[in-house]
């Protein structure tokens, strides 16, 4: 090959799209509550995830926000199967997971692992320090007692903690050592891509900097891919490569982060958005929020229209054909802008 082959085909290589390690195609994670005695018959069903759709490369950190209750957890969980879903499919290196179970589902949960919320409800108090970050490690690798003793040392101190505190319990730790035990099990078998659900949430503010500061650290490390899951939007802005706006089960819009807070199309997303308070006094008193009004829709209601419809503060000027409460409005790309999708008929208009 001539050296300006090889060189074409080291840019062309360089310049070439990344694969998603993830691929989430019509998610639908729907609970089902039965009744009778002798005959059981559905009684109602609970669509907490209704249509899930996105895709995540490696090393990058998708954002997933929204209101509690619109499913953001439960999608996690049904991507990892720890939900099986009942409809869709989540493809991981293009396999798809929806299709495995037994042993060759477990081979694959060590490349997925999760972050849990509440790091006291999460770490089983009997257990020491050591035994928890080793538990993953000795259900799928046999090492001995001093290769397990090192890598567990190892992974206390990749995320900041004394390894002079194996021997440790958990109460015996604040909740952002806690988080970092968490964070520390999760990094166990080396996984490919992290859901973080809410890891900060339930910290003090100055711990919860310190925890995205070193996930922030570990990702650069370690080259992880994050799917961010977060009520604090501004947390989410600083952290995410994308951002993904959920309601009632489903993404509404989605969009590589700087676009989706600078050019909102999404009515629902404007009001999520425009909640952050602005630093600057001046700006935060100019700034016009928008009000939602009206209920929230009953995720176990079947909807044919746009779940958003009977709050949106845009349908009453611009769908005089009630085009809202009949269509479903599917997630798509803008014109001239396809990485920004929006699931409105009338974004356009805003």
């Amino acid at each position: 090959m001539s050296p300006g082959g090889g060189l074409e085909a080291m840019l062309a290589a360089a310049t070439a799209p990344v694969k998603p390690i993830l691929q989430v195609q019509d998610l639908e994670m729907h609970f089902v509550k039965k009744e009778g005695v002798f005959v059981q018959r559905e009684a109602a069903r609970v669509r907490a995830v209704n249509g899930v759709s996105f895709d995540l490369k490696p090393g990058e950190t998708l954002g997933l926000v929204g209101e509690s209750g619109c499913g953001k957890s439960t999608t996690a969980r049904a991507v990892l199967q720890l939900h099986r879903p009942t409809k869709g499919r989540v493809l991981f290196q293009g396999q798809d997971l929806c299709k495995l179970s037994g042993e060759p589902l477990r081979r694959v949960r060590k490349d997925l692992q999760m972050i849990f919320q509440d790091p006291y409800a999460s770490l089983d108090p009997r257990w020491t320090v050591g035994t928890i970050i080793a538990e993953p490690i000795t259900n799928f690798e046999s090492l001995s007692r001093a290769q397990l003793r090192d890598r567990v040392r190892e992974l206390m101190t990749l995320v900041g903690l004394d390894t002079d505190w194996v021997d440790r319990y958990p109460h015996e730790f604040s909740g952002g050592q806690r988080q970092r035990i968490g964070i520390a099990r999760s990094l166990a078998l080396n996984p490919k891509v992290v859901f973080c659900d809410e890891p900060v949430s339930a910290l003090d503010v100055s711990i919860q900097a310190q925890i995205i500061n070193l996930l922030e650290e570990l990702q650069a490390k370690l080259n992880l891919a994050y799917v961010f899951i977060a009520h604090n939007v501004a947390v989410v802005r600083h952290l995410s490569h994308r951002v993904a706006i959920m309601y009632l089960g489903r993404i509404v819009e989605i969009a590589d982060r700087d676009p989706i807070y600078e050019d909102t199309r999404h009515p629902y997303s404007r009001a999520l958005l425009g909640a952050v308070p602005i630093p600057d006094p001046r700006l935060e008193r100019k700034r016009v929020r928008v009000i939602l009004e009206g209920n929230l829709p009953s995720p176990a209601m079947e909807r044919h229209g746009c779940d958003f419809a009977s709050r949106c503060p845009l349908r009453p000027k611009v769908d005089k054909e009630l085009r809202c409460e009949k269509e479903r409005p599917e997630l798509l790309p803008m014109a001239g802008k396809p990485a920004h999708l929006v699931a409105c008929h009338y974004h356009d208009l805003q």
